[in-house]
């Protein structure tokens, strides 16, 4: 089996990146942390909703990736109760459907990576990616390169969004 190497994770996986916050954080999680901190467009925070947020990954994969997250410190799905469920699955439906019409992506990859061992890169905090894709979104940069090309203002798609869900 053949492997690709993305040294660029590692911090962020292993949690280092936060390492030297996390005294000071709430919950020691970086996105309770944003949500008592209400400055939304600098925590890349889209809208709030009654239980859920929809936020910009700030280390996305493509343009447009986008996370819906309890605002209550949860871990697992089955810590949640069935409306806080409803709730984020007819988000990951309004991001999906905004991101059609802002980015015109090719499909869309939905993922909930549960625990460390999973993928959770903050895995205390469940939260569902949405993750736009193209037809041939990827190639060789990212595995010989250690870059990833992502060709839209970062910003612009936040102001966008925004709009888009007035």
């Amino acid at each position: 089996m053949e492997k690709i190497y993305a040294p660029w994770r590692h911090d962020y996986v292993s949690k280092t990146v936060y390492a030297k916050e996390k005294k000071n954080l709430k919950n020691e999680c970086v996105f309770c942390q944003q949500f008592e901190e209400k400055r939304d467009r600098e925590n890349l925070i889209i809208k709030r909703y009654e239980h859920c947020a929809l936020v910009m990954n700030r280390y996305p994969y493509n343009a447009g990736h986008l996370m819906v997250l309890p605002l209550k410190h949860k871990a697992e799905l089955c810590d949640l109760d069935s409306n806080v469920r409803a709730e984020i699955f007819e988000i990951v439906n309004i991001g999906i459907e905004s991101l059609k019409k802002i980015l015109n992506p090719d499909g869309f990859n939905i993922g909930i990576n549960l625990g460390q061992a999973g993928g959770g890169g903050i895995p205390s905090h469940l939260h569902v990616h949405i993750l736009p894709r193209w037809n041939a979104d990827t190639n060789f940069l990212a595995t010989i390169g250690d870059t990833k090309v992502i060709c839209t203002d970062f910003m612009k798609v936040y102001d966008r969004l925004i709009e888009e869900l007035k």
